[in-house]
């Protein structure tokens, strides 16, 4: 019998539990998959979104790497879950909300991961047509298809292979694009002109809101769903600290760099800026000589295929978290095929990228930071290990649906979709949010409130603020009955290295 790890075959592991002979690793090895995820050069073109909203280099950088430090802290916490439960995100959040009640948080987990991997599919797909056209190849429909058809193969291969063959594949990526990430700094860097960052205006405290949202949601705020699904590998034993860290670290390091070096990027030319917006990453090809056109396409397109590898994975266990019974290799190959239609929208009939794109994460944006808001306080109210056999019972101590819970998730969302607007325009059939900003007394649709995004804070305040103020006995209730598993009633060894 052959002794050689299974690396190659395709993973089994559904929602079920990791068995604790197959757990492994340390927390530092979380720093290879969520760096490799966040390295894309799409960080750069976010300066560009940042200074959309009006606002100076100074405050667009302050915002910037506030916005992406605090929505990974977000998946830190979340990621501790994973350790002490050893199941997906989406399951073990059935703790909160119930078995059958959290189908629907589960349900809104697949919308946003399917939705991001349509966006970084779209994104690698444009970046390419771009380099050729640049290098004076044809940039048509054929390059597109051929390109699309690569990154599919890609993504939806790794995402049915599962874990094993992700983690290998997220080290490579990641020191591939981190050098030549680093190659395109140095070549851009004599672009940035600070006169023309010295001279944009202040934003006002509104606009500043509205950057900083932006940034949360298109970061840490887009992974929170799935931050568990990693660590959820980890031995018990393993640093609760350590989770937090590394998760959070590799997470934001890379974004919070290049959003700021987009920053001054895109506030050093008006041009670029305006590019940007129609094709995020094919547009800094402007910037480059033409013999790195070629390592530029290798290093935009790896970046977005790590982020799309654990969208697809995770978006698969969310499938099934939601009660589609199919083994998760189909779930991630069905995820694909979502995948793939939406990509051939955006890149071959959409009129721009960033309109739908920036309503697709303010819209969201709101439940899910909701959903967050409950979850994390949740995982900080428990103090020991998750009743692994009960979270699949609807008769065990997480119940079947918990009201409470749901209701936190519905009034966040109804109250955050009021204090948001679609000011993009596109699709239009958004444009009915924002309907408590005139009530409230914020200017209505078109006032200075309209930009912030105020909905967004507001429903991951309600999840967190009332969870903390109406759970913390259920939970005490959940850990103080008697566990006939022992393995789930070790308490959690909160800063054990």
């Amino acid at each position: 019998m052959s002794t050689a790890p299974e690396v190659r075959t395709v993973e089994r592991q559904g929602i079920d539990v990791i068995a604790e002979s197959e757990r492994k690793g340390r927390p530092r090895g979380l720093f290879w998959p969520w760096f490799a995820a966040n390295i894309s050069v799409l960080g750069l073109s976010y300066g560009s979104f940042v200074l959309g909203f009006g606002i100076s280099a100074a405050q667009a950088t302050i915002v910037s790497v506030i916005g992406v430090a605090f929505s990974f802290l977000l998946c830190g916490v979340v990621a501790i879950a994973g350790k002490r439960g050893s199941a997906p995100t989406m399951v073990l959040s059935r703790a909160a909300f119930g078995v059958r009640g959290n189908r629907l948080p589960s349900f809104l987990s697949w919308i946003l991961t399917v939705g991001w991997e349509m966006a970084l599919a779209s994104l690698a797909v444009l970046a390419t047509s771009t380099v050729f056209r640049e290098l004076g190849w044809d940039d048509g429909v054929l390059t597109k298809l051929v390109a699309l058809v690569v990154v599919a193969a890609l993504v939806i291969g790794a995402g049915i292979a599962g874990f094993d063959v992700i983690m290998r594949l997220q080290t490579w990526i990641t020191v591939i694009t981190a050098v030549l990430t680093v190659v395109y700094i140095v070549l851009a860097v004599p672009s940035i002109d600070l006169g023309a960052l010295a001279d944009l205006p202040s934003g006002s405290t509104q606009n500043v809101i509205g950057a900083l949202v932006l940034v949360m949601t298109g970061f840490g705020l887009g992974w929170v769903n799935a931050a568990a699904d990693y660590s959820r590998y980890l031995p018990r034993s393993a640093s609760t600290g350590g989770v937090v860290w590394w998760t959070t670290f590799g997470g934001a390091l890379a974004p919070a760099v290049l959003v700021v070096i987009g920053v001054l990027l895109a506030g050093s030319s008006k041009d670029l800026s305006a590019a940007i917006g129609a094709d995020p990453i094919g547009a800094l090809t402007t910037l480059l000589p033409v013999w790195f056109l070629i390592p530029f396409a290798l290093v935009a397109v790896l970046g977005l295929v790590g982020g799309a590898v654990l969208d697809i994975y995770s978006s698969g266990l969310a499938l099934l978290s939601a009660g589609v019974r199919i083994p998760r290799p189909a779930a991630a190959g069905v995820d694909g095929v979502l995948m793939v239609a939406g990509a051939i929208y955006v890149v071959f009939f959409a009129k721009d990228f960033i309109s739908p794109f920036q309503a697709f994460l303010v819209t969201l944006g709101v439940p899910v930071a909701a959903w967050c808001g409950v979850f994390v306080a949740d995982v900080l109210l428990r103090r020991r290990a998750y009743a692994e056999g009960e979270l699949d019972s609807v008769g065990g101590r997480y119940g079947d649906v918990r009201w409470g819970a749901i209701a936190l998730v519905l009034v966040g969302t109804a109250l955050g979709w009021g204090l948001v607007t679609n000011t993009y325009g596109v699709p239009s059939w958004l444009n009915w949010q924002g309907y408590l900003l005139e009530p409230f007394g914020l200017g209505g649709r078109t006032g200075a409130w309209a930009y912030a995004n105020l909905g967004v804070l507001v429903a991951l305040v309600v999840g967190f603020v009332g969870t903390l103020a109406t759970a913390r006995g259920a939970v005490r209730r959940q850990e103080e009955q008697p566990v006939t598993e022992p393995i789930s009633s070790v308490p959690d060894t909160e800063l054990q290295r």
